[in-house]
């Protein structure tokens, strides 16, 4: 059995551990980024990227622009309630005033490219298998099986970041079972050829619904999209949410089928322009796994749960608190006593409460609210038809205001979060 040793290993090298990784060696610290696939590799998501997203990669240097290979858009196009409502991204301080579109098969691998080249050892095809724990419990390292011949090696180091997804191996090593009093999603999605595919607007359907066995329609808790990826295909999906009990009785695959074939012909949506199998994964929300830190071991991004309960996004949520661990670990790492350093790292899950505790608490509220189908009927017939409130409902389900200033609209937002218990 071989032996690296870093200051920090990093487990999984999507948007997170990337991040982390990223800010980590920025900060000049010796950092290994360990990822059991090989890079350019696909991951199930939307592939749609808000400005809050668009913020987090500008803060990792990424460029960009129209001829760095990403797809603009100008906001939300909403469908529901038998109205069609474009809504323009705001135009905040705190974020820019566009969004993006760029497959996950090229976002994860120009994340780790930037990792790479601030300092970060990746090593690919390696699956960890476990923490690695020293005799008073505090992880020191983790185990892992390398290459396809699967060698057995250890990679030591006094921190540890968890950024290894929904499954959250390392996490549940240490007992930090799924919290079933947070939400949880499930998303599906499929790749098809389509004259849609330069649309200049992510497209959001409210209204999903299903038939039962005895031919009775619901009205079930979440949304589809439509989002152009510019290179001839779209990315067609739906995400649905646990609040309603439908969920677990809900044939995914085939609810996606029906609401495709509600669609007209000439958008291709159908399965002669497809491209690949369908796919699926889970959406952890809401801080679904705590605690955040403990024994030497920091979640960030999915291994956390930090999925946006109102609108289903991750990505973002994984970049920034991939940023908040590696200042947290950048300070716990300065300091010359065992205490000192814990008291550091934490402030990692106090920093996570604080940016987003109350507005995952209100997502919470949200996602059992809409599990009603009456109530999610009422909010799409009566909400639908007032455009000034539909832009107050997109910067509230996106996550984007200006907490200092701003708009009435951002007044209202940050006297809401801040109210909601953050625990």
């Amino acid at each position: 059995m071989t032996t690296t040793d870093a200051d920090v290993v990093v487990v999984g090298a999507g948007p997170g551990g990337s991040s982390a990784a990223y800010h980590l060696a920025q900060a000049g610290l010796d950092v290994l980024l360990v990822e059991k696939s090989s890079f350019p590799r696909e991951k199930v998501c939307g592939d749609g990227l808000t400005p809050r997203a668009v913020k987090a990669l500008a803060g990792m240097g990424v460029p960009v622009g129209p001829a760095d290979g990403w797809i603009r858009n100008k906001g939300l196009r909403v469908l529901g309630g038998g109205l069609r409502l474009e809504l323009p991204w705001p135009a905040l301080a705190s974020y820019p005033d566009f969004g993006l579109v760029r497959p996950r098969l090229d976002l994860d691998d120009i994340l780790a490219a930037r990792a790479r080249a601030a300092g970060a050892k990746i090593i690919e095809q390696t699956a960890v298998t476990g923490p690695l724990r020293a005799d008073s419990g505090r992880v020191v390292g983790v185990t892992a099986n390398a290459g396809p011949e699967r060698m057995p090696v250890t990679y030591r180091a006094p921190i540890v970041v968890a950024a290894d997804g929904v499954s959250g191996r390392l996490g549940l090593a240490l007992g930090r079972e799924r919290r079933t009093d947070r939400p949880m999603g499930v998303a599906v999605r499929r790749y098809f050829t389509s004259p849609r595919h330069d649309d200049d607007y992510l497209e959001s359907w409210l209204e999903l619904r299903e038939r039962d066995g005895a031919g009775n329609e619901r009205l079930l808790p979440g949304y589809g999209w439509i989002f152009g990826v510019g290179d001839g295909t779209s990315n067609v999906g739906l995400g649905l949410l646990d609040s309603s009990g439908a969920f677990r009785n809900t044939d995914f695959r085939q609810l996606l089928g029906s609401w495709l074939s509600s669609m007209p012909e000439e958008w291709g949506y159908v399965e002669a322009n497809a491209c690949g199998q369908m796919r699926g994964g889970g959406l952890p929300m809401g801080f679904n796994r705590t605690p955040h830190y403990g024994d030497g071991l920091l979640l960030v991004g999915d291994a956390g749960g930090m999925v946006n309960p109102f609108n289903g996004e991750g990505i973002p949520y994984a970049m920034e608190s991939g940023e908040l661990a590696a200042r947290a670990v950048v300070q716990a790492l300065s300091r010359p006593t065992s205490d000192a350093r814990e008291r550091a790292l934490a402030g990692y899950p106090q920093s996570l409460r604080e940016t987003y505790g109350g507005y995952y608490r209100l997502g919470g509220i949200f996602v059992k609210l809409i599990g009603h189908s009456a109530v999610m009927k009422i909010a799409t017939r009566h909400g639908m038809p007032h455009p000034l409130l539909m832009r107050f409902v997109l910067k509230l389900l996106a996550n984007l205001s200006d907490p200092h200033g701003g708009d009435a609209f951002d007044r209202v937002i940050t006297a809401l979060t801040t109210l909601a218990p953050s625990a």
